[in-house]
C-alpha cells in the first residue's frame, strides 16, 4: 500500500486525531478497536483503517456526548467494528453501521455514567437515524435492582425475552426491552420521544420506565444502550 498523504489524511486518521486531540493516545485508541497500537499509526502513515471507521465515527460521538471511560468507549467501538470479508468474498455480518437505510443494516450504542450524566446525547442519533428509515429499536438499561417495579426477568417486564435481565455484583440488574426476535419497538415514536426531552436519551428512558410502571420515579439510570435495525423486509 503507497503512503498516506499527511496533508489529505483518510477518514480513519482524521477521526483519530479528533481522539488524540481530545487526550486520548493511539495505545488507548488500538485498545479500544480490540486492535495494536502499530495499525493505528498506520492510519497515518499508510492509509489504512477503512475497516474502523464506523467505529472510530461512533467512539468520536460519544465522547462529545460527554462519555471519558475508556472501557466504555472500546464497548461501543467494538458494537460498531467491520469485520473482515469471507472467504467466498463477501462481508462478514457487521452488527453496527453508522447509518441505518436500507433493510438489513443495523448500529448500536451505548452509554456509560459519564456520558449519562450528560443525557447521552450522542445516542440522540441513532434513534433519529432509524426512526427516519422506518427502523425498530431494542434497549439495555442498568439501574439499582430495587429502583424497578416489576419481577425481574418476567414476561410483564420484558415479554417474549428469555433472558431479558442480568443481576450484577454491585447491586445493579442489566435488562433488556426489545429485540429483533420480538420486533423491538417502533423507533419513529421513539424519536419524538427523546425529541420531546430535548435530545435527552437518558430521560426518555426513564420516563418511559416509568410511564410503564417499570421504576420509580426517581429512578437513576447508570447504563443505556440502544440498538437500532432495519427490518429485512422493510421498504
Amino acid at each position: 500500500m503507497s503512503p498516506a498523504d499527511p496533508d489529505n489524511p483518510n477518514e480513519a486518521a482524521r477521526l483519530t486525531q479528533q481522539l488524540i486531540d481530545q487526550g486520548y493516545t493511539k495505545r488507548q485508541i488500538a485498545k479500544m478497536l480490540g486492535r495494536d497500537a502499530s495499525l493505528v499509526s498506520q492510519f497515518f502513515t499508510k492509509g489504512k483503517g477503512a475497516a474502523f471507521v464506523n467505529a472510530l465515527r461512533q467512539v468520536v460521538r460519544a465522547v462529545r456526548g460527554g462519555e471519558r471511560d475508556t472501557e466504555a468507549l472500546g464497548a461501543v467501538a467494538q458494537e460498531n467494528v467491520q469485520r473482515r470479508r469471507t472467504r467466498t468474498g463477501q462481508k462478514a455480518r457487521v452488527r453496527g453501521k453508522d447509518v441505518v437505510g436500507a433493510p438489513g443494516e443495523s448500529m448500536a450504542g451505548r452509554a456509560g455514567k459519564q456520558a449519562i450524566r450528560s443525557g447521552a446525547s450522542h445516542l440522540a442519533p441513532v434513534v433519529h437515524e432509524t426512526g427516519r428509515a422506518g427502523g425498530r429499536l431494542a434497549f439495555t438499561v442498568r439501574m439499582k435492582a430495587d429502583q424497578y417495579t416489576m419481577s425481574a426477568g418476567s414476561t410483564e417486564d420484558s415479554p417474549g425475552l428469555r433472558r431479558g435481565f442480568v443481576p450484577r455484583a454491585d447491586g445493579t440488574e442489566e435488562r433488556t426491552y426489545g429485540s429483533a426476535s420480538t420486533g423491538g419497538f417502533d423507533a419513529a415514536e421513539w424519536s419524538q420521544r427523546v425529541a420531546d426531552h430535548h435530545g435527552d436519551v437518558t430521560e426518555a428512558m426513564k420516563a418511559w420506565l416509568v410511564e410503564t410502571g417499570r421504576a420509580v420515579e426517581d429512578a437513576d439510570i447508570q447504563y443505556l444502550e440502544v440498538r437500532a435495525w432495519v427490518p429485512p423486509q422493510q421498504q
